[in-house]
């Protein structure tokens, strides 16, 4: 099933809720969770094509909310559906399979910034991420938009708004990034990668 999702209708799955993942056909979205104290937790941001939501397959119900960025369309995956095609179609299964490899291989990095890298290598790994993923789209590698906030990078990144507004003020003064606004140009993706790698 497909559905249009606004940018202020926002959420297009709920946490405590129970449904089937789904996958962006357009748009782009951010997972959060809430925090006891009210505080908003960035836990990752979707593109089209990726799944959001495969933590309810383990538990039944969303540990998080999914929230669109901009005017998107989702699909639903009915899990049970896929599970039982999926045994038919060893193709499928094997899709399945990298998908949920994928998952794991985006949390253990998100463990590896959070505690090993400085603030500047967390955003060059934020950029250069979002430029494979571009670039795997057949989209440009180096000219994009930025849908989500400063604040929201932060978020993800465990970094204070002013930190990520410093990092990315630092970045185009040195000429590896131009910026206007959201729009975003990597001027040297080497250099950026030499920062992600600690090298001045």
């Amino acid at each position: 099933m497909r559905s249009t999702i606004t940018r202020a209708a926002a959420t297009c799955i709920a946490a405590a809720t129970s449904c089937n993942p789904c996958m962006p056909s357009s748009g782009s979205f951010k997972t959060q969770f809430l925090h006891e104290d009210g505080r908003e937790q960035v836990t990752g941001f979707q593109m089209v094509g990726e799944i959001i939501g495969l933590d309810a397959i383990s538990t039944d119900r969303h540990s998080c909310d999914a929230i669109a960025l901009e005017n998107s369309e989702v699909c639903e995956l009915p899990f049970n559906k896929l599970e039982s095609l999926s045994r038919e179609l060893p193709s499928l299964q094997r899709h399945l399979h990298k998908i949920m490899s994928s998952e794991i291989v985006r949390s253990q990095g998100i463990m590896l910034l959070l505690g090993s890298m400085r603030a500047e290598q967390r955003l060059a790994a934020f950029l250069l991420n979002l430029s494979q993923r571009f670039a795997a789209r057949g989209l440009s590698p180096t000219r994009f938009q930025l849908r989500m906030s400063r604040q929201e990078i932060g978020s993800y990144l465990g970094l204070q708004l002013e930190t990520v507004s410093r990092a990315f003020s630092h970045f185009q003064d040195d000429g590896l990034i131009s910026v206007r606004v959201r729009s975003i140009e990597i001027l040297s993706l080497q250099r950026l990668q030499s920062c992600l790698n600690g090298s001045p």
